[in-house]
């Protein structure tokens, strides 16, 4: 009889019952001298000495500045040193960190600072071709006013500061510069921190983190320093960080795979952080890489693909990647082996989890076999519990069998901030979070996802999984990626249609790919549609918006009549 498909993380390695500032502390004490962070876009670098020196310096600025315990200060800004300082100093002083996406507009940037109550915003100038400044304008015409620090914005009524970052500029009215905030340090002495840090709980929020779902507007996770701290850790422990280490970040800060899988677990190791630039560019990360020596490398798949497809791959010097996180979506079986091989990257691992869980729950471990780090997530991360149930009835089911992986345990967040009602749909009582995901739990307890619940396509009757598909066609020779989705049928209900990258250079047909399919997998699974791409719809973090795929093939094929869609 088959076990059921639950298990547990046990380990002797305890979990920290300290708040984020003591343990950094802790660790730029114990590596002073070692490096810490290094901005290679900005040409600035830290050690963790001094570092340390310029998060207490904005720790008592913003202290200083009115900001008390509990409350929320916003960061609206790309990659830049200045986030990290902003990480742990509010961390230390008892801040709750707001973190709001680069690619947010007047709206978003709108409902999320006033959802979440934000009193002091830190925002870069712009990002890209966005004028960051022209929309707090927008949003907050009182920032022409020259009153400095007295905000008191009609649309954004909880907002009291901004701060921009970088020196002064004219005409910038109500907002502190970078450099007017860090001058209030010394109104706030190192005592008075102290003694704000000594009220701090390891279990208090510490950061709102929206999700980007695709329904409904954003909610924020809230993740206490016992969730983000710990998770960080473990994460690091899996792939055998030590202080020699050095990591290229060319994932977002604003989501957990930079700030918590990137920053926290290199903090917690004493390991270097190295940012290629403000925001994803391969040549850049290739060229960090090389010029840092770096032996840790994270991405989610379609940024690995991007530098295993850069035309000049080849001329970079890779052989100092040891490990690193490929993460964020699904990551192809052949992606993952390209990596292995001609990234040098022999102990890379992959992560799953969600914002909403710190984020890992299962991590592949640096000296798994190839074949269980390129087919699963991985084991379960320690002291977390994962159960694999049925969608409907909630029971358990057998392991082998599909059902949405539930989590438990210290990563799971406080909750959606001031949302009770979406909080009690994603947690239940006995504090299970349900992640929404479909999983297969193997003999040995590692585990594999197979899809979204709502991304799983039901084909006159039969279940097909996308992922399935998806690794199926990577396997074809002139496929560089593809993905999977599933769109209106007035006879099946639901019919395949994948979208298909091909490598540069290469040609191929729709009837092409389907006959690579014949006779290799069933005949239902064989997409009806190919729609043949440059790019994916997705997410400044990389993930692919199957929902904007499944909008954008019903209108070109003309199936909205099928999926019951009114057209003029």
């Amino acid at each position: 009889m088959a076990l059921p498909s639950y298990v547990h993380g046990a380990s002797d390695v305890a979990l920290f019952g300290d708040t984020i500032g003591a343990h950094f502390d802790r660790v730029a004490a114990d590596h002073a001298e070692a490096e810490a962070l290094v901005s290679r876009h900005q040409g600035l670098r830290y050690t963790y000495g001094e570092l340390a020196v310029e998060v207490d310096r904005l720790a008592r600025a913003l202290m200083a500045a009115g900001i008390g315990k509990g409350d929320r200060v916003g960061i609206w800004s790309p990659n830049v040193a200045e986030w990290v300082i902003v990480q742990y100093a509010t961390a230390k002083m008892g801040a709750i960190l707001v973190n709001i996406n680069p690619a947010y507009r007047s709206f978003e940037l709108e409902y999320a600072l006033n959802q979440s109550g934000v009193s002091l915003l830190i925002a870069a100038r712009g990002f890209r071709a966005t004028d960051y400044v022209a929309i707090l304008h927008e949003l907050a015409p009182e920032l022409a006013v020259d009153a400095p620090g007295g905000l008191h914005a009609q649309r954004l009524p909880g907002l009291r500061s901004v701060v921009l970052l970088g020196p002064r500029q004219d005409p910038m009215g109500a907002a502190w510069s970078w450099d007017e905030l860090l001058a209030m340090a010394d109104r706030v002495s190192d005592e008075d921190l102290r003694e704000r840090a000594s009220t701090l709980e390891f279990d208090d929020a510490i950061n709102i983190q929206y999700t980007s779902g695709t329904t409904g507007l954003p909610k924020g996770a809230t993740l206490s320093h016992h969730n983000i701290l710990n998770n960080g850790f473990f994460i690091g422990e899996r792939m055998r960080l030590t202080p020699a280490d050095r990591v290229c970040l060319p994932v977002p800060f604003y989501h957990t795979f930079g700030m918590v899988l990137g920053n926290l677990a290199a903090m917690t190791h004493g390991a270097a952080i190295v940012l290629p630039g403000e925001a994803y560019d391969a040549r850049a990360a290739l060229e960090t890489v090389q010029e840092e020596r770096c032996t840790v490398l994270h991405g989610v798949p379609t940024m690995f693909i991007g530098e295993l497809e850069h035309p000049e791959f080849d001329a970079f010097d890779l052989s100092t990647l040891r490990t690193g996180i490929m993460a964020g979506s699904p990551c192809p079986v052949e992606v993952m082996r390209k990596v292995i091989d001609r990234m040098h990257m022999t102990e890379v691992t992959i992560c799953y989890g969600m914002t909403e869980t710190s984020p890992v729950s299962f991590q592949s471990n640096v000296d798994d076999d190839i074949e269980t780090r390129v087919s699963t997530v991985g084991a379960i991360h320690p002291h977390v519990e994962v159960k694999v149930v049925d969608p409907v009835s909630g029971q358990v089911v057998p392991r082998g069998e599909t059902g949405e992986l539930c989590t438990r345990g210290y990563p799971v967040m406080l909750g959606y901030w001031e949302n009770e009602e979406a909080t009690g749909e994603a947690i239940d009582a006995a504090r299970w979070m349900h992640t929404g995901d479909l999983a297969v739990m193997r003999e040995d307890g590692y585990a594999n996802i197979v899809g979204r619940i709502k991304d799983m396509v039901i084909r006159g009757g039969e279940n097909v999984y996308p992922r399935e598909v998806e690794e199926f066609l990577y396997t074809h020779p002139k496929v560089a990626d593809v993905q999977v989705i599933g769109v209106p049928d007035p006879k099946y209900g639901e019919e395949l249609c994948a979208w298909v990258k091909l490598k540069a250079g290469e040609r191929a047909t729709e009837d092409e790919i389907r006959e690579f399919c014949r006779g290799r997998i069933a005949t239902f699974k064989i997409p009806r549609y190919v729609r043949f791409t440059d790019e994916f719809p997705m997410t400044i973090t990389g993930k692919i918006q199957k929902y904007r795929m499944r909008e954008i093939s019903t209108k070109e094929l003309g199936l909205e009549s099928a999926a019951g869609i009114k057209t003029a």
